[in-house]
């Protein structure tokens, strides 16, 4: 076997957990205003989300074409450099991934990937490694900078007029049955926002792969990504689904604003048509911005409601600092696998991110959150004070 095959593996390995880190992380999504509002156990609410996502991801590529050719310059590079790029990326952006899911913090997992794969290209190739602006199918300006500053306030604003007209349509009915019937209307919703996930996230790695592969020579960019690709990652982000990202979970569901159902209904279906759109365009947009935008906008819809403009604020400061922070890791990381060279550079690399990626784990035990605490009232912090020992926490 050779040395860029075995990096290849790995590089297929890597982009999976990301995937499964990609799942975990933004299950809160789809399902944290469900569980805050009692429409879903989180047990059931976690495997019907794992489910959707599974199917979501077959049902477009757009997304993962414009990831595989749209935002590196990677044309006359040589197949183990873009292999090292492509990994460096992904392990940019798997530790911004674990990093924020240990504080809670709601990031994009799709902007840490491409942060990632930013930083490295162009610590190996320089600026001209990145297609800055492009056509409508390529771009980093136009298919990711855009649509990250515009989502988040339009889902904002549907969810606002979504949640006013729906306190206005339903203020003489009994608030006990429009509860009760909202929370129904929820597991739909709720469904749909998952389904859209899987749609939109599941194929960003699939672009990864699909990129490593056209590097090693497998396939060329002409070619349809196949099967084995797709049902890989499906798997991936859907058991990294099912395990549940509970402290981000908590974040959305208790942590920026108190939801009831008819919010809760509100924002999911904001979430899943922008979500779905995005995906129908190619446009790999952040779920997470998008999702929590619509929870804001909730707050800011219903009378009287209040919002904790604090926790919005370090989650604003988070999506800042996700390009860059994931691009100097995937720079970082690309530097160390080009200083010792080939296949003993990745499993320098490789090492590190376990290593990593151990010690986070470690450092979550002591304050965990589960199934048990996670509606726990928000007091303040990201995580629960309370030091409920659970079987079931990430």
């Amino acid at each position: 076997m050779s040395a860029e095959l075995i990096v290849l593996l790995i590089v297929i390995i890597t982009a999976l957990a990301f995937d499964f880190t990609n799942g975990f992380h933004d299950t809160a999504n789809a399902m944290a205003t469900s569980i805050a509002t009692g429409a879903l156990k989180p047990r059931v609410a976690v495997a019907m989300s794992a489910v959707l996502n599974l199917i979501g991801a077959f049902l477009s590529v757009e997304v993962a074409k414009t990831v595989s050719g749209g935002l590196l310059n990677i044309g006359n590079v040589h197949h183990m450099e873009l292999l090292h790029i492509v990994f460096a990326g992904l392990v940019g952006g798997i530790l911004w991934n674990l990093f924020t899911w240990l504080f809670g913090i709601p990031s994009s997992s799709s902007h840490a990937l491409f942060g990632g794969l930013i930083g490295a290209a162009v610590a190996a190739l320089g600026a001209s490694g990145v297609i800055w602006t492009g056509n409508e199918k390529t771009g980093l300006i136009s298919k990711i900078i855009v649509p990250a500053a515009l989502a988040p306030f339009v889902a904002a604003m549907v969810a606002a007029l979504g949640t006013f007209l729906i306190y206005r349509l339903t203020r003489t009915a009994n608030k006990k049955k429009v509860s009760d019937g909202f929370r129904w209307g929820q597991i739909g919703s709720a469904g749909l926002v998952s389904l859209a996930h899987g749609t939109n996230d599941a194929q960003k790695t699939m672009g990864v792969i699909f990129m490593a592969l056209v590097a090693h020579g497998t396939f060329t960019n002409g070619d349809d990504i196949p099967l084995w690709v797709k049902v890989c990652c499906a798997l991936a982000i859907a058991a990294g689904t099912y395990l549940g990202g509970w402290r981000i979970i908590r974040t959305l569901g208790k942590g920026l604003v108190e939801i009831d159902s008819p919010q809760g209904f509100a924002a999911e279906t904001s979430s899943a048509a922008i979500i779905l759109t995005s995906a129908q365009f190619g446009l790999p947009l952040s779920t997470t911005q998008t999702a929590t935008g619509s929870i804001l906008g909730t707050g800011l819809g219903k009378p009287g409601a209040e919002v904790r403009w604090g926790v919005m604020g370090r989650m604003a400061l988070a999506w800042l600092f996700t390009l860059p922070l994931a691009g100097l890791v995937g720079a970082l990381c690309w530097f160390i696998a080009d200083l010792f060279g080939g296949l003993g550079g990745v499993l320098v690399d490789f090492a590190l991110l376990i290593a990593v990626s151990g010690y986070i784990y470690l450092r979550s035990r002591r304050n965990p959150v589960g199934t048990d605490n996670v509606n726990d009232e928000w007091e303040g912090g990201l995580a629960p004070s309370s030091d409920i020992k659970t079987g079931a926490t990430v």
